[in-house]
């Protein structure tokens, strides 16, 4: 279902590697329909005319038809479609990580009373395969932590912005130039796409229903070069991480810019490549790290599910993990986070200016762990200075920076970006 980038992928697969396929699953795979909006514009398409079609019931009735690959995207009409698909008795693949991040829970439950499969490999990490680990190979693990970089347009973007000092809408053209990045990047920048992604290895991870309103969700579009500069003189680099950590069954998930040690495996994943750290208490720390997108490695992991099912077609049905709606624990606000902080303020070029923004930090529980002076303006007598803090509350931090932005001496809080360590 869906002939775009991806669907056109896995069809060539189908098509022109049916003998090896077939042989590496003990059994025939035929592609039978595929379904488009319209068929005029796949005429150049390695899929013949014969098996296009524009009805979905001609594949979802088809009694003949075992297993359906959704690549349309989106959230309607394919959540229909899928539901559609399960009760029909059909076995589902699926990338589409916005159903997945806010139906798939019940989804799942359906395909469990069905005794069909639903996978989802591709809807995270593209060629990584870190659903299926989640699920299979790292299930005994009680997992502490995720900690991620999975939305391969904002690796790009921030990599062209730390590596040759672009503004964000150089670099956000850059990347749309290249193909990495939608004429409306907005589900990239803003977040919306790594919370999807994120609510579901967090939902499989800690065995809890989280959707993606439970993600905190913070975009990159306010980071500027200079963020870059003081970050690599501090000794960190900026990535675009999607965290989510477990403590004592309270769960706090977030989508944010964020400062790591340079020395960090995933302050060194560059480009359009994904990475996914798993923190379990046998396994240790394991970094998953590949492709996360384009149109081979997401075709890879759809071809690994279709042949997981069709390796496995009369066998019986392998038991779908439910996620339970709720379970002990809360979900923790972003203001519960403890973290420490960089600052960029542009401020008077006077004394006692950071006497007064020190005093407030101070009464907020917020101790300074360096304070740098940079890029003094004679003329406009004014100055930028950058601080880092020791770990405080975001909530604390939040409330004084409320209160140092109205100080006569401040002209603008440039910048607050939470340093992950």
């Amino acid at each position: 279902m869906g002939l775009g980038n991806v669907g056109s992928g896995v069809a060539n697969a189908l098509l022109s590697q049916m003998d090896f396929l077939s042989v590496r699953v003990n059994r025939s795979l035929n592609l039978r329909k595929v379904l488009v909006r319209d068929p005029s514009k796949h005429s150049n398409s390695q899929v013949p005319p014969q098996l296009l079609t524009t009805n979905p019931e001609d594949i979802l009735d088809d009694p003949d038809i075992h297993i359906i690959v959704e690549l349309i995207g989106g959230t309607e009409p394919t959540t229909a479609y899928l539901e559609h698909a399960v009760t029909a008795g059909k076995h589902v693949v699926t990338a589409n990580k916005e159903v997945m991040s806010k139906n798939g829970p019940d989804l799942l439950a359906l395909a469990r009373r069905k005794q069909v499969r639903l996978l989802f490999e591709a809807s995270v990490g593209g060629g990584i395969p870190i659903v299926g680990s989640l699920m299979n190979q790292l299930v005994a693990n009680e997992i502490q932590s995720i900690r991620s970089i999975i939305n391969g347009t904002t690796n790009y973007i921030l990599t062209q912005m730390a590596y040759h000092r672009a503004g964000f809408q150089q670099a956000l053209t850059e990347a749309q130039a290249q193909g990495y990045a939608e004429a409306d990047p907005t589900n990239d920048v803003e977040g919306f796409d790594a919370a999807y992604k994120l609510s579901i290895l967090a939902s499989l991870g800690f065995h809890r229903r989280i959707g993606p309103d439970d993600v905190y969700r913070q975009g990159i579009s306010q980071l500027h070069p200079k963020d870059f500069q003081y970050a690599e003189e501090l000794g960190y680099a900026i990535k675009f991480l999607a965290i989510a950590t477990q403590n004592n069954g309270d769960i706090q998930a977030r989508v944010y810019p964020a400062f790591i040690p340079r020395d960090h495996m995933l302050a060194k994943v560059d480009g359009v490549y994904n990475a996914v750290e798993i923190t379990g208490h046998l396994c240790g720390q394991v970094l998953f790290h590949g492709q996360g997108a384009g149109r081979e490695a997401t075709t890879s992991a759809v071809m690994g599910d279709v042949m997981e099912i069709a390796r496995n077609l009369g066998q019986p049905t392998p038991q779908v993990p439910v996620l339970p709606p709720e379970t002990h624990g809360s979900i923790r606000a972003i203001g519960d986070l403890k973290c420490k902080y960089y600052l960029r303020l542009n401020v008077a070029d006077q004394p006692g200016v950071l006497a007064e923004i020190a005093n407030i930090l101070g009464k907020g529980g917020i101790s300074l762990a360096s304070v740098l002076q940079k890029d003094a303006d004679a003329a406009a007598q004014t100055a930028e200075i950058v601080i880092t803090t020791h770990p405080a509350r975001e909530a604390s931090l939040q409330q004084a920076l409320g209160l140092v932005s109205s100080l006569d001496v401040v002209q603008e809080v440039n910048s607050m970006l939470r340093i992950e360590e």
